[in-house]
């Protein structure tokens, strides 16, 4: 097979190549810029693109099929050729549905928790050495890549992301896997230059749960999920709940067992990654032997610095729902620290006036809240500038430190007095380039 990918820089997309490339295809890819630790990868890999930017020569009429990235716009010249020649073109998630059309497929959906849940789950089944094909959205540990498809695999495990799948494509990437098993985590409006209202954002939840053909795990603790739970469903469906749990010194337990990870979001993660395994023919008691080893996915509650005045921690966090869980998480799992929580606003709906208004009493319970913008974001996403005072009003907090200069930000951490504190720094990008390491 001779695959060519437009946009292979990508992080799903390097990630797809890899994979294929390790299946035995012949891959070749373009794109017009390629950032680091991707560059690496594809070279060490010996599918680096020899040059970047787009090239028509590159698309051939013997290619099997054309992976069309994200990344890539509508008049991007090799999708043009595609075209031309009537090559078959997929968008990444329509080509991992081809390659798993004969596997049991388990999509994680929601608009929170996907990474983790998916993340639990493959810890178990690794630990379990039973062998899956997969696709999540950060790096794991004990994995190399984020995508493995082989023809041995039974199953498949997927996250499933609710955002578009190509300039081409407009259905949301979770609508094309056709799960046997489906999860949803949790519904919170996100997205909303794609979704613009809340009612069109929870029907692509409502279209992904009547794919499910076996069985539908979802949150009954979310209020919209147990309503669509309730509507006509053609599977079975489990409802999971926050496990009872306690904690002891900074430890959380379930049935005596000690974990690695924190917080009611986490711990309902758990219970949704449990419940599939479950399906899958795992036992309760082989699950949690294994789920204890578990230290959370790459950018989850990570810890990244720790001396006996404070600690840091780094976190995916950045919509309302998420940035509400993640600070409750770490003030109930360590009440005589104080919490000092920064926020970076990066998405197309975070930087959005309009939207603001969600994020309302999301940081109300740290300490010192702290939120990062770049002006330069705004500028780049094309959007109308925005206000200190708009984001207080939206956060619904006159004490937000407002800060939109990355060298601002590091002399602000850096003059605060971090004794017995938790520093939470929250983002889906990096704080305009700063190392938090360094910090």
């Amino acid at each position: 097979m001779r695959i060519h990918l437009i946009a292979i820089g990508g992080s799903a997309m390097h990630n797809l190549a890899i994979a294929l490339n390790r299946k035995g295809y012949t891959v070749t890819g373009s794109d017009d810029q390629i950032f680091e630790p991707s560059k690496s990868r594809l070279n060490k890999e010996g599918i680096l693109p020899k040059n970047i930017g787009w090239n028509t020569n590159n698309i051939a009429e013997d290619l099997d099929a054309i992976i069309l990235g994200m990344h890539a716009k509508e008049d991007n010249p090799e999708l043009k050729r595609a075209k031309e020649l009537n090559l078959k073109i997929y968008s990444y998630p329509e080509y991992i549905y081809e390659q798993s059309k004969k596997k049991k497929r388990i999509v994680i959906g929601g608009s929170h928790g996907k990474t983790s849940i998916t993340a639990m789950i493959l810890h178990v089944l690794n630990n379990l050495n039973i062998e899956c094909d997969y696709m999540v959205g950060a790096q794991l540990q004990g994995f190399d890549v984020m995508v493995k498809l082989s023809e041995s695999a039974p199953i498949i495990i997927l996250e499933g992301d609710e955002y578009l799948s190509s300039t081409i494509d407009r259905r949301p990437k979770f609508h094309l896997y056709k799960p046997h098993i489906g999860v949803l985590s949790g519904i919170a409006w996100d997205h909303i230059n794609v979704f613009p209202t809340f009612e069109i954002y929870i029907e692509q939840f409502r279209i992904f749960k009547n794919l499910i053909s076996e069985c539908l795990i979802y949150c009954s603790e979310d209020k919209e999920l147990e309503k669509l739970a309730n509507e006509k469903i053609n599977c079975k469906k489990i409802g999971y709940q926050t496990p009872k749990h306690e904690i002891i010194d900074g430890i959380s337990y379930i049935n005596s067992v000690p974990l690695q990870i924190f917080g009611n979001h986490n711990l309902q993660n758990l219970n949704a990654a449990k419940n599939v395994c479950n399906e899958i023919g795992i036992s309760d008691i082989d699950f949690y032997q294994h789920i204890k080893t578990f230290k959370g996915a790459s950018n989850r509650l990570e810890l990244i610095k720790k001396n006996k005045d404070y600690s840091i921690y780094k976190d995916f966090a950045h919509s309302p729902s998420k940035l509400k869980a993640t600070i409750q998480a770490m003030k109930y799992q360590f009440k005589d620290r104080k919490l000092i929580a920064c926020m970076e606003l990066h998405t197309f709906s975070s930087l959005n006036s309009k939207f603001l208004k969600e994020y309302r009493d999301s940081m109300n319970l740290a300490d010192q809240a702290i939120v990062f913008y770049s002006q330069e974001a705004i500028k780049h996403k094309k959007l109308t500038p925005i206000t200190e005072e708009q984001i207080k009003s939206g956060f619904n907090n006159n004490q937000l430190k407002i800060i939109s200069s990355s060298k601002d930000l590091i002399n602000h951490i850096q003059s605060l007095n971090l004794e017995n504190t938790n520093l939470l720094m929250m983002s889906s990008g990096n704080f305009d380039k700063i190392n938090l390491d360094e910090l």
